[in-house]
């Protein structure tokens, strides 16, 4: 570009999109308690195209996301 600034093929990446089919027991606090989840199941995400974990289970395939990875909740 004219001012020198290179953008790598990752960084044009669109986020991607799914639906929370699970949640865990929430955060667990300095103070031990543990605070709840702001998603819950069957909320509709975005997330950062390299965010979690990919897995697979019983032939599906499943991405384990940790809640400050989520961008926006879409409902």
């Amino acid at each position: 570009t004219k001012g020198g600034i290179v953008l790598p093929g990752s960084a044009q990446e669109k986020p991607q999109q799914g639906e929370v089919i699970a949640v865990g027991g929430g955060i667990s606090l300095q103070s031990g308690e543990r605070a709840p989840l702001e998603v819950k199941v069957g909320d509709k995400v975005v997330y950062a195209k390299y965010a979690g974990t990919e897995v697979k289970f019983n032939g599906e395939e499943f991405v384990i996301l940790s809640e400050k990875d989520i961008l926006v909740v879409l409902g």
